[in-house]
């Protein structure tokens, strides 16, 4: 049931201004007509030399500010100045429950409060619980092992944060795409968690054939076949849902060389507010480099094999990086998973804010041209128009 915006922020300041109890909080997105001055600000207890203080770190699209504020004076005013500002939601957590506040179109909030148990308690000298029990029976049956189980909860520990974030749609499912999916660990992974959470309906599009019958026959003998299903295409080509719905989350998790950018461009296209990716190999820019002599100096770097293929890895994700931020994404580019259980641990997520910068224009521009290559997503967001 709606309640006045004001009473809804209400509740929630003595939960930001509580040194003991808040483990973080987090506001983002916009009102209907209103755009805050920042895109995103988080809120946490930090414990620094002169005692416990609020850490402020406010993302204005470009550089994250941080200030330490002392509870004993500037922590409230820092409080009720971005309680002023027109976010669209704002997610609470602390060591006793959840708090999720999301302002409707007609400026009213809708919350959600969950009660944690004390198994999911979290303090600040708590170890996490995992999302997925080792015996949930998703794992049974994937036939995943440890390591996989390992990639499965660290990925989860970046969507759920995201997804609440952005915040759920009005009146209808989460709407989440896996573009090139392959045997899908992490499509289920993500189904699994999110609809504890609310409807959500996802497709997964891979290119073979075996992949969607293998996909198709796990989600039914999950009994997931009506709110989880598989198609057999091409990224470029895909259609997921009828008519002019797009999605809500894109996910490209682990999609060889070029699929990767074939899906962030498609995501750009549909200005998805949520995009979770793990790039795979890099081939398309390594052989772009090995015809490049490189700037000098660094041309050194590429004339070995070995080098050029993880400079290679770098330049890629640096420039897909560069390039969603252009396109009005607030790029965060992380390990996600110890580097033991995968070789390709690198996790982009990107949050649509619509905010842009000439100088990432300008810093990409002049990489590409230093080393002299053409990223594929360059190419392919060009041809888009």
């Amino acid at each position: 049931m709606p309640l006045p915006l004001d009473d809804a922020l209400a509740a929630l300041r003595p939960l930001l201004l509580d040194p003991q109890h808040l483990v973080r909080a987090v506001a983002a997105g916009r009102q209907r007509g209103r755009t805050p001055s920042v895109t995103r600000a988080e809120l946490r207890p930090v414990d620094l030399k002169t005692g416990r203080h609020l850490q402020v770190v406010e993302h204005d699209g470009r550089s994250p500010r941080t200030t330490n504020e002392p509870y004993d004076g500037a922590a409230a005013d820092a409080v009720d100045r971005l309680m002023g500002e027109p976010f669209g939601n704002w997610h609470v957590q602390t060591t006793t429950e959840t708090v999720q506040v999301r302002v409707t179109k007609r400026g009213e909030a809708q919350v959600h409060r969950e009660a944690l148990d004390q198994d999911q308690r979290t303090g600040h000298d708590r170890v996490k619980p995992r999302v997925l029990a080792d015996d949930d029976p998703l794992f049974r049956a994937l036939g995943a092992g440890g390591d996989k189980r390992r990639q499965v909860e660290a990925f989860l520990r970046q969507l759920l944060p995201a997804v609440e974030e952005i915040g759920r749609p009005e009146g209808r499912p989460l709407r989440v795409v896996d573009l090139g999916c392959g045997n899908a660990y992490l499509t289920f992974a993500a189904y699994r968690a999110l609809e504890e959470r609310g409807p959500v309906e996802l497709v997964g599009v891979d290119v073979r054939e075996r992949a969607r019958e293998r996909n198709s026959s796990i989600a039914a003998e999950l009994g997931w076949a009506e709110h989880v299903r598989f198609q057999e295409g091409t990224i470029a080509d895909a259609s997921v849902w009828s008519g002019d719905a797009t999605p809500d989350v894109v996910l490209a998790l682990h999609a060889c060389d070029t699929a990767t950018d074939e899906a962030l461009a498609r995501a750009v296209s549909w200005q998805v507010p949520l995009v979770l990716a793990a790039p795979c190999c890099h081939h398309d820019l390594q052989r772009q480099l090995s015809a490049s002599s490189g700037p000098e100096p660094y041309g050194l770097v590429a004339r070995h094999g070995i080098l050029r293929e993880r400079l290679g890895d770098v330049l890629t994700d640096a420039f897909r990086a560069a390039l969603l931020r252009e396109h009005g994404y607030r790029v965060d580019v992380v390990e996600f998973v110890d580097s033991k259980h995968t070789p390709r641990n690198t996790l982009l997520k990107a949050v649509r804010t619509g905010a842009t910068s000439p100088e990432v224009a300008r810093e990409y521009a002049g990489l590409a041209r230093a080393w002299g290559v053409t990223p594929y997503l360059r190419t392919l967001l060009d041809d888009a128009g």
